[in-house]
């Protein structure tokens, strides 16, 4: 999507040609109408010019337009800017929004029978409104023609949010007698490659796929996985991925419900805007002509006679550049819906050590004995992480580290905030382990399935707590106040992939109004959190670590920071940042997680870069365990002491994360922008490279050039142009410093 505002006059202008009246089909003119773009079942058009006389309605924007035909198919095109040329056919015409039948067969073509065009002024402003209304039977299975489903398709398009279309659709049963349902689809399209047409040729006669190197596409999944996947990935000849919002494991599941496939040149996104998560697929697969992505969900039970079945509201957005401006607009939209991130306090900027160096055997003398060179290196916060406590559940202090109890663990804040630093606590809340008192005394929280039994979390051996159960939430908001309130901790550190989602309960003590409110009120059992821990400290910093899952959109506007959570690259913590710097917001607190988890244990470059938060997890002046070790050389201390002077220095988080100038799957070298007090700070990441690079958000005007981490200048360029040779290896950071 395009940032450039569109002023009221022109977007009236760019819709007003879709009409502003309600029209009613009749019978008589839907017989006369030719279906000039049908060219059999798969329903493709044989040439993308026959558009004007397929089209019976459209709706656009700036960048956006959407076509319909008499049946209800639709495609997609790219609005050139400033109109300059033809648009770009991005989709064929296809159907997109469908029933399945459990009889196997489906209701796909809907006979259009009335559309309407009006304005509209809701949550986000200004818009116009497109609804359609059709009527289909089913392709096949023995219902025969007696089975009619009336579809209703309402398309939204609004001034604030250009290039983004929401979608709004219904099926009612016109028979008499019920009509059994399998599952929906919503949004399936097909995103052509470039240089396609609608026919899928590509120009000298051969497929599309033929004519470039790969990949042809990248795309952006929101979905979580056991093995811990790249959020970012090209999207080769092969790829498919099914991307369900549900559980994929036991302790894995949710995510951001969105899938974004580009090309270079511009590309396509869908996803869903309910303000509570919801048990559906964002399928993204590559096909011999393109890259298929959609919404799915199951119905499973029959649509009565004169009933009306509703898919939760979803979208369809368009861009250039990468997926950056999609989630950064869905931000937005989320927000006006009341699902904002909240404001960071200026504590969740400041570098972290974390004792997770020693795991857990880590006990308070090695902890304290680390305190004084953690201080020194210019680290601010101090994390006591897993070991602490006698069990995941009860979180009471282990003996056998503090024989005192409260006391001794009270005692080691005081020391660590002598030490000028703030204490923050791991707790991974919601896991109750076997041979808990809490188990033990309140089996009602757990969180059943089908069959009675407890939902396992693998990683901790530990059961799920129900987040529906307001036992689970009382117990939970009593632990907060003991650890901010009553232990004096600054901070929590909310530990977990269980936490990112979680299954259906059916645990009858619960009286769920359905086996689903666990999954939708987990948002509001982490803000039950978030709320506790702010009454107690208004600045309190509240991270959440989700252990590699893909996060929750739900789940972050109740913390104010959150890390690159357990990244297995330093591709991960990049893309993790630029990800959540657009779903947070572009000064949000994200941390690059512990740098020994980046590619050579040391690339404080991939968090310093992106406007990341330092973090380590070093051990000194020993570390007791035999392999693993993570000791603070020398060598490696004059390392990390440079680095943490850099990231103090400059403190980039704060400043605006500028996502949208360089395209993370296409551009080369990889390159991230930071604005900060009137300079630009360009990352430049890549194994080697020599060759030009073009610096883009630069207003006009001179600008001195200096590699900030090797301390020399660069020289001068000028804007516009902004374009110089640079060689390096691995990365590049570069401060432009207007003259």
């Amino acid at each position: 999507m395009s940032r450039a505002p569109t002023s009221r006059r022109r977007f009236l202008q760019l819709v007003a040609g879709t009409g502003v009246a309600s029209h009613t089909l009749t019978a008589a003119a839907l017989s006369r109408a030719p279906d000039t773009a049908g060219t059999g079942a798969s329903g493709i058009a044989a040439d993308p010019s026959q558009g004007t006389q397929a089209t019976a309605a459209a709706i656009g924007d700036g960048p956006l337009r959407l076509e319909f035909d008499h049946a209800l198919r639709s495609r997609v095109w790219r609005v050139r800017r400033e109109g300059r040329g033809p648009g770009i056919a991005l989709t064929p015409w296809a159907v997109t929004e469908y029933l399945l039948l459990d009889d196997g067969g489906r209701i796909e073509r809907f006979a259009l029978r009335s559309m309407q065009h009006e304005s509209v002024n809701g949550p986000h402003g200004r818009g116009a409104r497109l609804t359609l209304s059709g009527v289909g039977s089913p392709s096949s299975g023995p219902r025969g023609p007696a089975a009619q489903i009336e579809k209703n398709v309402r398309i939204e398009l609004y001034e604030r949010y250009p290039g983004f279309a929401f979608y709004r659709v219904s099926y009612r049963n016109l028979s008499p007698h019920p009509i059994g349902l399998r599952a929906w689809r919503s949004a399936e399209l097909q995103l052509l490659a470039a240089g396609s047409d609608a026919a899928g040729a590509a120009g000298d006669g051969r497929p599309a796929t033929a004519t470039a190197a790969e990949p042809r596409f990248w795309c952006y999944c929101g979905s979580t996985h056991e093995d811990r996947r790249d959020w970012v990935q090209p999207v080769r000849v092969g790829f498919s991925q099914e991307n369900f919002m549900g559980m994929t494991a036991s302790d894995y599941g949710g995510g951001i419900p969105i899938v974004d496939v580009w090309r270079r040149d511009c590309g396509l996104a869908v996803g869903h805007v309910d303000s509570v998560p919801r048990l559906l697929s964002l399928p993204v697969a590559r096909t011999e002509r393109g890259a298929r992505l959609g919404i799915a969900g199951t119905i499973e039970r029959p649509l009565a006679a004169g009933e009306v079945f509703s898919t939760p509201e979803t979208f369809i957005a368009t861009h250039t550049g990468d997926y950056f401006n999609t989630l950064d607009a869905y931000r937005r939209i989320m927000s006006e819906r009341g699902l904002a991130c909240p404001r960071p306090p200026d504590s969740a900027y400041e570098a972290i050590w974390c004792a997770w160096g020693y795991e857990r055997s880590c006990t308070p003398q090695l902890i304290e004995g680390t305190l004084p060179k953690v201080r020194n290196l210019g680290l601010r916060w101090a994390v006591i992480d897993d070991g602490w406590q006698t069990n995941v559940g009860d979180w009471k202090p282990d003996p056998a580290k503090f024989p005192g109890g409260s006391a001794d663990l009270k005692r080691l804040v005081r020391d660590i905030r002598a030490h000028s630093l703030k204490p923050r606590l791991w707790v991974a809340p919601l896991a109750c382990a076997p041979g808990s008192d809490l188990l033990h005394d309140h089996t009602d929280m757990l969180l059943l399935d089908k069959e009675g039994a407890p939902q396992n979390i693998s990683w901790w051996n530990s059961f799920y707590l129900c987040p529906a159960y307001e036992k689970t939430v009382a117990y939970t908001e009593s632990l907060v106040r003991r650890f901010i309130g009553e232990w004096g901790f600054a901070g929590l550190k909310i530990d977990g992939q269980h936490l990112n989602g979680v299954a259906p309960c059916y645990n009858p003590a619960h009286r769920h109004a359905r086996p689903e409110e666990s999954l939708e009120r987990l948002q509001d059992f982490v803000h039950a959190m978030y709320v506790t821990a702010l009454k107690l400290d208004p600045e309190a910093v509240m991270e959440l670590c989700p252990c590699g899952t893909a996060y929750s959109l739900y789940n972050l506007a109740s913390v104010n920071q959150a890390p690159a959570s357990d990244p297995e690259s330093s591709w991960q913590v990049r893309h993790k940042g630029k990800t959540l710097k657009a779903l947070m917001g572009p000064s949000a607190a994200f941390a690059g997680d512990h740098v020994e988890l980046s590619d050579g244990g040391d690339d404080f470059a991939s968090t310093v870069g992106i406007g990341a938060i330092v973090s380590t997890k070093f051990t000194w002046p020993r570390d007791p365990k035999p392999k693993d070790s993570f000791l603070l050389t020398p060598q490696r201390e004059a390392l990390w002491r440079k680095w943490i002077a850099l990231y103090n220095e400059r403190v980039l988080p704060r400043g605006r994360y500028r996502g949208e100038l360089y395209d993370i799957g296409f551009d080369r070298p990889e390159t991230h922008v930071v604005e900060k007090s009137g300079r630009l700070y360009y990352a430049f990441y890549g194994r080697s490279w020599n060759g030009p690079v073009t610096l883009r958000g630069l207003a006009a005007g001179r600008y001195r050039l200096r590699d900030y981490f090797n301390d020399r200048d660069l020289g001068e360029v000028a804007v516009p142009g902004g374009t110089l040779e640079l060689a390096f290896e691995r990365f590049l950071l570069l401060e432009a410093i207007p003259v």
